[in-house]
Parts: C-alpha cells; structure tokens; sequence
C-alpha cells in the first residue's frame, strides 16, 4: 500500500478525499471512499492498488480508441481494478466493479516492458485509471524519461488539481463522455456530467484529445442528445477532435438490446454536420478511414485493426500538404 496524494487528515481520525468530484469525506478508520481503492488505515489515506496490475497486453493504439495518435502503432497497455463509478452497463465491470486478482509491478518494470515489448508508450486503460492515481503518475515520470508516450483512458471524472499535476504528463487521452444529460449520469452512471465536460476541456490544453461516447438504446440515442454532444465538442474542444461513436452489448446490470448499426449511422450523420472526423465502433465490417479535410484524400485506412498511414506525408496530406490534425 502507498499513501495516497491529494486528501486531507481531518482531526478526529477520518480523512478527506480531493482526487475526485465525489470528494469523500469523513472516511472513517478501516473504511474506503466510493472507488473503493482508497482507505483510510490509522488515519492514513492509502493507495490500495499502487503497483497493483490485474492486465497488461501490447495492444493497437486504435483500440483504446484513437485513431489520430500514431496511426497503426502498438502501445502497451496495464490496468488494475476500481472505478469511481457505477455504470449499470459497465463493458468491463469483472475489474472496476469487483476485487480482482492482481500482481506487482513497480513504475521502472512497467517503462522497461514498454520498450522492450516495442510499444510507443504505456495506456492505462481497462479500468478507471484516475483511481490508480499515484502509480500512473510515477509510471508516467519513468516512461517520459525513457522517451516514450502516455495514454490515458478515462471516464474523465478527476478533480481540477490533481489533473493539473498528472494531466502535464500525458500525450493523449481518449474520454469517455457517457451522456449529455446530469438525470443520466446520476441514475445510471453514478456520477456528474460538468465535471467530466471540464476535465475534457483541461485535458484538451496539454493532450491529444479524442471522445468515446457508448450509444445505448433508449437511454442515449436520440437525436437531441447527439446534436448537443456534437455542439458543446465542437465549441469547446473544436470540430477537429474526433468522436467514436460505439455501439453497445448487454453486460452487468443492463440487458438492453444491443445497438442497432442503423443508430450508429444515425448519430454519426448527426455530429458529422459539426465534427469533422466522427467514427462508428464495435461493429463489425465498418469503414474507418480518415480522410482530407481540405481534398477528400484518404489519410488513413482501417479495415479492423489493419492500418495503414500511406495517404500521410508527416502530419500533413500527401496529395494536397494540407495538415491532418493527426500526431505521428
């Protein structure tokens, strides 16, 4: 266990928790805050999954996902367990809803594993790695020093000065933004949606930017809620950040149909008349590519997780120079 940072010792026993907008207080002896990886022990707010790692694989930087970040390369990517949310249809609820089984790997093993597997970088992906704080921090330290990336996949729900401290030394981040509706986060996700819109907008001054948004039927998918997300990305973020539209499958505790591929198409002809790149995920068979803003070129080819960069010249267009908006 490490001690963890941003929390306060509050007099009588109890603590205080700042890392998130949930921002615990009085978290008595022996007891944790809502993520359930931070407890209070004598007083003492500690760390219980500092270098604590349930996964780790070399996966395609398109997977986490993000398309205009080093298209095509691999990046090494670890998580642990723990969330500090409570999404009823949580993809991935074995390792942030529950306890699991976990092994030690310290900030230098996880940056000499990223350059020996030949990975750009580390992602801290799987579950929700704002929780795992401290670790992704000083991970962050050894692999910037080792020259490589950090990649960071979150619900976004972080607390305005720790992001300050972490957010400097992360080069790109996908953010999930669940819903543009407060009655959606509070019901079914377990949380707030401004501070996730702020963290995104912080997040967008130092870091490659790009937004998820899970499409779940009858819960996230009309019209209305498109046009809003599309809107507030394009004014606050700019029409420039991509947005992955992905369809959702029954898990955890929603048994909702999955989402129908005519919903996809739907929303991305929605957000398109704002963004310039919008994408469909988790169906199979569907068209990626990104193409010229200014020519219409192809810049990048997917066909799944086959990617090919011949349309790039740098970060520019080869056939017309113009700038992709794409970090290679």
């Amino acid at each position: 266990m490490q001690e963890a940072r941003w929390y306060d010792k509050v007099g009588d026993g109890t603590v205080d928790c700042h890392l998130c907008p949930h921002n615990c207080k009085r978290i008595a002896p022996g007891k944790t805050g809502l993520c359930r990886v931070r407890k209070n022990e004598d007083g003492t707010l500690v760390s219980l999954i500092y270098e604590r790692v349930t996964s780790a694989s070399v996966d395609p930087i398109e997977k986490k996902p993000l398309y205009h970040f080093h298209p095509g390369s691999d990046i090494y990517s670890i998580g642990t367990w723990g969330c500090n949310f409570r999404c009823e249809f949580c993809q991935n609820w074995q390792i942030s809803q529950m306890e699991a089984l976990t092994e030690k790997v310290t900030p230098d093993e996880v940056a000499h594993a990223a350059r020996q597997d030949g990975s750009i970088g580390v992602a801290y992906t799987y579950n929700e790695p704002s929780m795992w704080f401290e670790y992704v921090f000083d991970c962050a330290e050894k692999v910037r020093e080792r020259g490589l990336v950090n990649v960071l996949v979150t619900n976004g729900f972080i607390n305005s000065g720790p992001a300050s401290q972490l957010y400097p030394f992360i080069d790109a981040m996908n953010i999930d933004i669940k819903g543009m509706d407060e009655k959606f986060y509070r019901e079914v996700v377990g949380g707030k949606l401004d501070p996730v819109l702020a963290s995104a907008v912080q997040a967008k001054v130092t870091s490659h930017v790009e937004i998820t948004n899970l499409v779940i039927p009858t819960l996230n998918d009309s019209d209305a809620h498109f046009e809003r997300l599309a809107k507030w990305m394009a004014e606050n973020l700019g029409r420039e950040t991509p947005l992955h539209l992905s369809a959702y499958f029954p898990r955890y505790k929603l048994h909702i149909g999955q989402t129908p591929p005519e919903t996809l198409e739907r929303a991305r002809a929605i957000c398109a008349t704002h963004l310039d790149f919008v994408y469909v995920g988790n169906v199979a068979g569907e068209s990626n590519d990104t193409v010229c803003r200014k020519c219409g070129a192809t810049l990048v080819s997917r066909r799944g997780y086959h990617v090919t960069a011949d349309g790039l010249t740098g970060a520019n267009c080869a056939k017309c120079g113009a700038e992709s908006g794409i970090v290679n």
